[in-house]
């Protein structure tokens, strides 16, 4: 059965949350509306999960092989880096374990 990104962040939160990190699912689309018109939410480029560890701002974006950042996604990445955020690009939960082993 393929991976798919959705079961990926899922055991990304389900990991964060037996960790007792905040984190929280950050969901961005469009839909449409009755009239036909769309409705967007949230932020264009955004990771798909937002926490914070030790009191640093993390947004995680979350893809499977061979799936890349979009460019919206590569932009936000490097706002939020200048701002002195921090942005993790991840493919498997065992490289969110790293990065959060490294961090704390």
């Amino acid at each position: 059965m393929k991976q798919k990104e959705s079961d990926l962040v899922k055991a990304c939160l389900e990991l964060l949350a037996y960790k007792k990190i905040f984190a929280k699912r950050q969901n961005t689309g469009a839909t449409r509306t009755e009239r036909g018109g769309f409705i967007r939410f949230g932020i264009v480029g955004a990771g798909d999960i937002v926490t914070v560890v030790d009191g640093h701002h993390i947004e995680i974006e979350v893809k499977i092989t061979p799936n890349k950042q979009s460019i919206a996604q590569q932009q936000y990445q490097q706002e939020l880096e200048k701002a002195k955020g921090i942005y993790w690009l991840i493919y498997s939960l065992e490289e969110l374990m790293e990065k959060l082993k490294q961090l704390t």
